[in-house]
């Protein structure tokens, strides 16, 4: 039967504390001889116990000269740290422009991007109206064509007959040319005009002429 998984708190227990320190540290300084070894690492180990007792272990070098060497590696990245914080600063500052100009950049891309929809919309527009109004021009050019061809086709009107007055004074002139004519003929050789008894004219058509316009 394996082991139970073990809860990371405080051993309550001092005696059941006390053995899994030893336990525990003896596995520790176990661990960091064998990674020495195997991986030809510098290790220093230092523990204190809850009664400040001191456990340490290094490795083939000195105690100090690893600590020393820890303190001049602290120290450099220390003064990196600070020297770094002016460039950090101004590194921050000049990331804010660049988001700022992005963010600028970005609304007029937009804007220009709408201005372009419209500029579209209303050239189709154009178009369009464009479109009608030539087939509105082709359409009326079409129309007078069709007009124009049936009025040629057409054929003339016929004849209208003559009214009824017009009629009338033709028969009344002719009636009068023929009594002056009588009147004409009657003349004789010594140039002597003989009285004739003057002809009446009958201005009253026959009856077969009202019987056609009747009709």
């Amino acid at each position: 039967m394996g082991r139970g998984k073990v809860q990371l708190k405080r051993i309550e227990n001092k005696i059941s504390r006390q053995v899994t320190f030893s336990k525990r540290r003896a596995g520790l300084l176990k661990k960091a001889h064998e990674i020495s070894v195997l991986c030809d690492a510098d290790v220093a180990l230092i523990v204190f116990s809850t009664k400040g007792k001191l456990f340490e272990y290094s490795s083939d070098s000195s105690m100090e000269s690893i600590l020393e060497r820890y303190d001049q590696y602290s120290y450099a990245e220390q003064q990196l740290t600070t020297d770094s914080e002016p460039q950090n600063q101004l590194m921050h500052e000049s990331i804010s422009e660049l988001h700022k100009k992005q963010k600028a950049l970005q609304e007029q891309n937009n804007s220009l991007a709408k201005k372009l929809k419209l500029k579209e919309n209303e050239n189709m527009l154009e178009v369009e109206h464009d479109g009608q109004g030539r087939q509105v021009e082709q359409h009326q050019s079409n129309q007078a064509a069709h007009n124009s061809s049936t009025l040629l086709l057409m054929p003339p009107p016929p004849p209208q007959p003559p009214s009824t007055p017009a009629l009338l004074a033709s028969l009344t002139i002719g009636g009068g040319i023929q009594a002056r004519g009588g009147m004409e003929d009657g003349d004789d050789n010594d140039g002597r005009t003989q009285t004739r008894p003057p002809t009446t004219t009958n201005t009253l058509m026959p009856m077969w002429m009202y019987r056609h316009f009747n009709e």
